[in-house]
């Protein structure tokens, strides 16, 4: 590609929109068209006053340092607390407010007031500090979604300890590494977690992991199914046992705003996982203010964010902003097709939801499993969708709009990563006129630029790379132990420019469209194209509820396009409607984006919070030895997609 080229050629065009309903309009958080032009004026000034809505113990005498680029520090000389402006100082207005309605996965189900939940923190910091924990301190928790895991979470914070939580479906190794890399002295886990009936060791992996962590010297456990685990005497210790014999009372320690609250692991290129470094101050200011701003929040809201704690959407979206903004949440412990598919809808009906944040690939889940299922129960408490996670397809987006909002309710579909602490991208329910499959716009504050090979700005409807090009309050600070990989990751491709590591195109309205990673590009006969574009058209048919898409190698192409493709339930899928699959992409798209390939498939491989494993896709198309299978939750799959490959390998014209 020459330069100035784009990095990818998006083909797809927009197609219908919805301006803000009438009733959300009105009464929105924002409603001032004006506040992007006021913000990208002043950003320093915007940012101060997203930060004014936290609970200071001393205020910041520099609002962005950016002296040391790309090592950018936010608020410095400011303290705060974090579990003071998630807990305390809503006591006094709001100490009998419920703060989760939590669910387990069996039935059982606790409502957790905020007095409640500061009374349970408050004493478990002090039992962390009678394990030897204190300011600067590190914990690992290894949980599933039960409430001792952000009450660990804001123990934590609440005594200037950091923490990383590690995902409870990670392997006993992956979980070794991460502590041995993070340096934790104390891993907070359970017996045993709940999903989809069936019961996960967790203290057996825990137990595994400690044995190559010496440096660990204390584990807490959380009796959640009662099964029987390995006692270490001396190094184990049950979590209520500590929690009931803690002082209640611990006052919460200012912490300075560039503090670290926690790392959190993603996967790296080079197979060692990355540490993202965030602090205090400024990850607060972004998940508090992107948590109100683009749910629309209101006293009266319930909000259930139905993600995992063990990802960046939890932190963010599940324990921090929503209890900054003193919500009312739901938090659920399991899998959302146990014991029957419309459990979460039941949820939902239940606790009246209004705000519900949750995945594309959950969505494309439900849609196959049918309209009957969330038809069945009263959604009407719904008023604002989100999606999360991926870009999602426009028939999804229409879908989840429809089915489960009414045909009224709002989806602000939100791009941001692990590394930026909060959301970027994503629509304002009551400003933004909403296009299926579109992010919209940067929020106030965010600056984001799309940019070709050689760094300069693509013209509109091209795709290219997605970068930022201002400092954000949320943006990691560093990789832990690790600065120079993190300079090198984000910041050496493009000089001054936050390389995000997806591809975008910016439409004549100056929304955005995520086009997926840009390690998910194809290279058909010279065109770049986006896997989402050709999954996006293979889900518009109606007869799809899910499709991976992968490139493989081919002689004559470069890279020839292989789909693997989910029918909705009921649908009998045959060589005709293959052909008519492929049919409707070259339509949808044009012919040079045909699939070479479809595989009819009942499930895809996915990791179990939700992602799917397209590198496995890769192996399978091209016929190679599978690769590592033990991260997946559905590992069974992968057989019947590859002998489905072999009996009919390709299907080409």
């Amino acid at each position: 590609m020459g330069d100035g080229s784009p990095a990818i050629d998006a083909l797809q065009h927009t197609g219908a929109t919805y301006p803000p309903p009438a009733a959300i309009a009105a009464g929105a958080v924002v409603r001032d068209p004006g506040v992007w032009e006021r913000a990208a004026a002043d950003p320093i000034a915007w940012w101060e006053e997203q930060a004014g809505h936290l609970e200071w113990s001393s205020r910041w005498t520099r609002t962005l340092d950016d002296d040391d680029a790309p090592f950018f520090r936010w608020f410095t000389g400011g303290t705060l607390n974090i579990a003071t402006n998630c807990l305390d100082r809503h006591l006094a207005e709001r100490g009998e407010r419920v703060a989760f309605h939590w669910e387990g996965e069996p039935g059982d189900r606790v409502t957790i007031t905020y007095r409640e939940l500061h009374a349970r923190v408050s004493r478990f910091a002090n039992a962390l500090r009678g394990l030897g924990v204190g300011r600067g301190g590190r914990v690992a928790i290894y949980m599933g979604m039960v409430p001792e895991l952000p009450i660990a979470m804001l123990a934590c914070a609440r005594i200037g300890a950091a923490h990383t939580v590690v995902f409870g479906g990670f392997s006993a190794q992956a979980l070794c590494d991460r502590m041995i890399d993070f340096g934790a002295t104390v891993l907070v886990t359970q017996d045993e977690a709940w999903r989809a009936g069936k019961t996960i060791a967790l203290k057996a992996s825990a137990d595994q992991a400690l044995a190559g962590a010496p440096g660990v010297a204390h584990a807490v456990v959380c009796r959640r199914t009662g099964g029987d685990i390995n006692w270490v005497e001396g190094r184990d210790a049950w979590f209520h046992d500590l929690e009931q014999a803690a002082d209640p009372d611990c006052p919460a320690e200012p912490m300075d705003a560039e503090q670290m609250l926690f790392a959190l692991y993603t996967s790296g290129t080079t197979g060692k996982p990355k540490g993202i470094v965030h602090t205090t101050g400024g990850y607060l200011t972004g998940a508090a203010s992107t948590h109100r701003m683009v749910f629309d929040l209101h006293d009266d809201d319930i909000y259930w964010c139905a993600a995992d704690i063990g990802w960046v959407t939890g932190h963010s979206y599940i324990v921090y902003g929503p209890l900054a903004n003193g919500a009312t949440s739901v938090m659920y412990e399991g899998g959302p097709g146990f014991p029957a598919q419309d459990r979460l809808w039941q949820i939902v009906e239940r606790y009246r939801v209004s705000i519900l944040y949750t995945a594309p690939t959950a969505i494309r889940t439900f849609m196959k499993w049918g309209d009957a299922l969330p038809a069945g129960h009263d959604l009407s408490s719904i008023r604002i969708l989100g999606s999360v996670g991926e870009p999602i397809n426009p028939e999804a987006w229409e879908w989840y709009r429809q089915s489960i909002g009414g045909g009224q309710a709002p989806v602000v579909d939100t791009w941001w990563q692990t590394e930026t602490g909060s959301m970027m991208i994503s629509p304002l329910p009551g400003l933004n006129t909403l296009k299926p499959g579109s992010a919209s716009r940067p929020l106030p504050g965010i600056s984001a630029r799309v940019v070709g090979e050689d760094g300069q700005d693509v013209p509109d409807g091209q795709g290219g790379y997605l970068v930022i090009d201002r400092p954000w309050p949320s943006m990691l600070r560093t990789l832990l132990g690790d600065d120079q990989r993190y300079v090198d990751t984000y910041w050496s491709r493009f000089p001054g420019l936050y390389l995000a590591g997806d591809g975008c195109r910016i439409d004549d309205d100056g929304d955005f469209w995520l086009l997926g990673r840009i390690d998910d590009v194809m290279n058909v006969s010279g065109h770049r194209l986006s896997t989402i574009e050709v999954e996006s058209a293979l889900v518009d048919h109606p007869a799809v509820a899910e499709a991976a898409v992968v490139g493989r190698a081919d002689p004559i192409t470069g890279e020839a396009i292989a789909a693997f493709v989910t029918l909705r339930d009921g649908v009998h899928g045959d060589e005709a409607l293959i052909a008519a699959l492929r049919e409707h992409v070259a339509q949808q798209i044009g012919p040079i984006a045909k699939p070479a390939s479809i595989v009819l498939t009942p499930d895809l491989p996915k990791t179990r919070s939700g992602k799917i494993m397209r590198r496995l896709l890769r192996d399978v198309s091209e016929h190679r030895q599978l690769g590592d299978v033990t991260t997946l939750a559905n590992e069974e799959v992968v057989g019947e997609i590859a002998a489905q490959a072999a009996t009919n390998p390709h299907g080409e014209d």
